[in-house]
């Protein structure tokens, strides 16, 4: 498949009175057209940040320092503001996991989604109301809600509404970050069934980002795992599921209880992320790690690319333990 959306070592830091806070360090990766591809890690490991870097969005103090953004082979991160406007909607839109706190509270729901599909495409008034019926009903919203103000619907409505305007010019690529945080599993669980049934109809790629591993296993296709601002893992759904090679992501898995088989005691991750204006030398996971060794306290290790994705983890370089037994049973295969 084509590459819709590809990230090359981007680079987002905070300026603070300690210095600067280095959220988003060397990130790679890439979307391919159809795809739906997850970022997961812990509350500030960089996910949002980078959603908000490749759709523009980020505030002061917050700044791209290095690295591109390339959409439908557009580098994104030199465009003007005014350009980057034209690409709102029509190529690229975002979910935010709170709808309450991203529809205005006093205006109906009509009049929001007609603001937003005027101000990117033109069309009489009679033409954009049409759509914003037929937006609803797409989102299995009765078009009388369209009268409605925000607080007069319910959790999961109001998150199905912000996905019906993102949807309103069949963008490109959707960003849902969070897109069902605070609504309860049931509602949950058809938004969810919502979001796959529309990808399968329009063929828009996802940016989907949660802190659920278990549920991006559901649902992606390639997994992004964070730590500190970084991008430790990628590799397709079914391998993760077959065995996760980076530690933290090992941790993440034991820290979600199994949804079949036997039950298990849930292990976590021991310790806390580290702070992000001074990472520890080395692998930033490392203080954390169990499998820890010389290496990672004194070096950061190398991304390496290989059949099963990208994997940024001294066990699996030369010298690990984890590729010596690779090699040993590799020979003895032969």
């Amino acid at each position: 498949m084509v590459n819709l959306l590809e990230i090359n070592n981007l680079c987002i830091d905070y300026d603070s009175p300690r210095g600067k806070v280095k959220a988003v360090h060397n990130v790679s990766f890439t979307i391919k057209k159809g795809e739906i591809f997850g970022l997961v890690g812990e509350s500030g490991c960089g996910k949002s940040t980078t959603a908000f870097g490749i759709s523009r969005l980020l505030r002061p103090p917050a700044q791209i320092s290095a690295g591109s953004i390339t959409l439908n082979g557009q580098e994104l991160t030199h465009l003007s503001e005014a350009e980057f406007d034209k690409l709102r909607w029509s190529h690229i839109s975002i979910v935010l996991q709170s709808a309450m706190n991203n529809l205005n509270p006093v205006i109906k729901i009509q009049e929001q989604l007609i603001d937003a599909i005027l101000a990117h495409k033109a069309m009489s008034a009679e033409e954009a109301i049409n759509h914003a019926k037929y937006l609803l009903r797409l989102v299995d919203i009765n078009e009388e809600r369209l009268a409605n103000f925000p607080h007069e619907l319910s959790g999961g409505m109001r998150q199905r509404v912000v996905i019906a305007m993102a949807l309103a010019l069949q963008p490109d690529l959707i960003i849902m970050d969070e897109p069902t945080t605070a609504l309860d599993v049931v509602v949950q669980n058809g938004i969810i069934h919502k979001i796959l049934e529309l990808q399968k109809d329009f063929g828009f790629s996802i940016l989907f980002i949660t802190h659920d591993l278990p549920l991006m296993l559901e649902i992606c296709d390639r997994i992004g795992v964070m730590y500190a601002g970084e991008l430790v893992e990628v590799t397709k759904r079914e391998d993760l599921m077959e065995q996760a090679r980076h530690p933290y992501t090992q941790g993440l898995l034991e820290s979600f209880p199994p949804l079949k088989g036997e039950k298990r005691r849930l292990k976590g991750i021991s310790g806390h992320p580290p702070d992000l204006v001074t990472p520890p030398d080395g692998c930033s996971f490392h203080p954390r790690c169990p499998y820890a060794m010389l290496q990672c306290k004194q070096k950061e290790p190398e991304k390496l690319h290989d059949n099963k994705g990208i994997i940024a983890c001294h066990l699996y370089q030369e010298g690990g333990h984890r590729f010596e037994q690779l090699q040993t049973t590799s020979e003895g295969t032969k």
